[in-house]
């Protein structure tokens, strides 16, 4: 399911997309409600307006974050000084990088970089905000399951391989699997872009996890809401197009001799450069493509 349409959008009872599809927010109404994901910074006001639209005066109780990516992170600051009773929840390993000044500068850098691009391509309801710095009010990882009252939880899944720090989130009682880039990333046409950026066995791992869930409701972390059968379907393609990318960046290593810089180049115009709509801010693509093609290549044993 795509839609573009602006304001809340309700996928499924209680559960809502906010600030558009680009790059959402979700948000779980109930005693305690729950945020996941706080995307760009400058798509801050559509996120405070839409979770305000849906809660009136009521604050969101949590916010969780699958991993600290700019494009994940950027409006936490914001969010914060909106809910300062809001307690903001990430992975042990997430809670270490936004302490680095250098990651600091990268998010925030990121941050501004797809304002900018958001800004050319007269995205809907941009704001002026910026990254700030934030902190956690403590960590979650695989096996915990919080509380949110009237019969609701959240249950947590450590499913790396896109980074270290990944966590998805799932919602038993609806069925609700928030998986954001553990299951790749939907471009148009159909194409799945695979997204394990430190460890391609550890991406299927978790593929494969997540396969054996009940899902209805899937939310990757880009783009689209899958939901019905194309939930399931979405997890099983995911799986075909990481092989498929696998083979295709193997193939061309042995053709380059293991040229990496080459494989990366030749990668960047079968995926990224013929592609029109919106699409990642060239900057992170190329620093994730970078790292794919690494990841691929080790694991394969080339050298760097």
């Amino acid at each position: 399911m795509t839609t573009h349409e602006q304001g809340p959008v309700e996928i499924a009872p209680d559960f809502y997309r906010l600030g558009g599809p680009w790059v959402p927010s979700f948000l779980l109404d109930g005693p305690q409600p729950a945020l996941f994901e706080a995307g760009f910074a400058c798509l801050t006001q559509a996120y405070l307006d839409d979770a305000r639209s849906v809660l009136g005066d009521r604050a969101p109780a949590w916010l969780f974050l699958s991993h600290v990516h700019f494009d994940h992170c950027g409006a936490v600051g914001w969010f914060k000084d909106a809910w300062p009773e809001m307690k903001v929840m990430a992975a042990p390993k997430a809670a270490k990088i936004i302490t680095r000044p250098n990651a600091l500068k990268l998010i925030a850098g990121l941050n501004q970089e797809a304002s900018q691009q958001y800004l050319r391509l007269q995205g809907p309801r941009w704001s002026s905000h910026e990254f700030k710095p934030f902190t956690l009010e403590g960590t979650v990882d695989e096996g915990d399951e919080i509380d949110l009252g009237g019969g609701l939880s959240v249950r947590v899944l450590a499913t790396p391989g896109h980074t270290w720090d990944m966590l998805s989130f799932y919602i038993p009682q609806k069925n609700v699997l928030m998986a954001s880039e553990a299951v790749g990333t939907n471009a148009p046409g159909g194409y799945i872009v695979s997204e394990f950026l430190v460890s391609f066995d550890a991406y299927l791992e978790s593929l494969n996890r997540l396969q054996a869930l009940e899902v209805d409701t899937l939310c990757p972390g880009h783009h689209a809401v899958h939901t019905g059968p194309d939930a399931k379907n979405h997890i099983a393609r995911g799986m075909a197009a990481a092989r498929h990318f696998r083979d295709w960046v193997l193939r061309l290593l042995d053709q380059e001799n293991g040229d990496q810089e080459r494989v990366v180049e030749l990668v960047r115009t079968g995926e990224y450069d013929h592609r029109t709509g919106p699409k990642q801010p060239l900057p992170a693509y190329m620093l994730n493509l970078q790292a794919r093609v690494a990841t691929l290549a080790r694991e394969a044993g080339y050298s760097a």
